[in-house]
Order: structure tokens, then sequence, then C-alpha cells
């Protein structure tokens, strides 16, 4: 198994989704080669909860790493789960168009890159 969705699988355990119980994992491998992982935090309000690949970016950015390879995104559902609209914004701001590795706990993988999810950004060149 690839080491950047073995990061993702494992962050997932550490996932807060007391309402929801639907746990995601995200591991976000830097130019360097350094793993940056994240799993969402749910709150009661849901809207001020964060997801797994947010977390990730976030966590990476603050701990100085500005350009990334691949980000893996682990849930445990049979149709493999795509980041989110927020997500995407965030991963295309920050990453650009890197590739996206979506795998479920049954072994199942999928490779896109960003630019299929999402094909029409929006980023600061229209500002």
């Amino acid at each position: 198994m690839d080491g950047l969705i073995e990061a993702a699988l494992h962050v997932r355990d550490h996932a807060h989704a007391p309402f929801s119980e639907f746990k995601v994992g995200a591991a976000l491998e830097g130019d360097d080669g350094q793993i940056h992982t994240g799993c969402n935090v749910e709150n009661a309000t849901y809207g001020l909860t964060v997801c797994a690949e947010r977390v990730a970016v976030f966590k990476a950015v603050s701990e100085g790493a500005r350009k990334f390879r691949r980000i893996a995104v682990v849930a445990d559902t049979d149709a493999l789960t795509p980041p989110c609209g927020a997500c995407r914004q965030i991963l295309w701001e920050f990453c650009g168009d890197i590739e996206v590795i979506l795998a479920n706990l049954h072994g199942k993988t999928e490779s896109l890159r960003l630019k299929e999810l999402f094909p029409r950004p929006f980023d600061a060149s229209f500002l």
C-alpha cells in the first residue's frame, strides 16, 4: 500500500465525528516528501466543522510547507469520497493541480488530477 494512503488511513482514526460518525483522513505530500496529515473535526453546529483535507493543508502551511505533490483522502464508503467544494477551493489555491488519490477501507483507490474535480477554479488571477 502507498505510504501516503497509509498515513491518511492512520490519521482517520483520530477524526472527531461524534455527530455524523463519518470519519475522514487526509495526507498531503510536500515537494520535499514530507507528509502532513489531517482528519475531520466536527462541531455541533456543523457549519464550524473542518474537513480532513483542509486540516492537512492548514497544518502543512503552518509548518512552513508551500509546494505539494499529491493528497490522499480515505473514508469508509463503498463509493470513493472526493473532497467537498470548500476543500477543492483550498486545495487549488494552496496546491494547484495536484494528484488526488481517493481510497476506502477495502483497498479500492482512484487517482485523478484536481483539475478533473475542479475544472474552472477561482483563484487570485481573477482579482
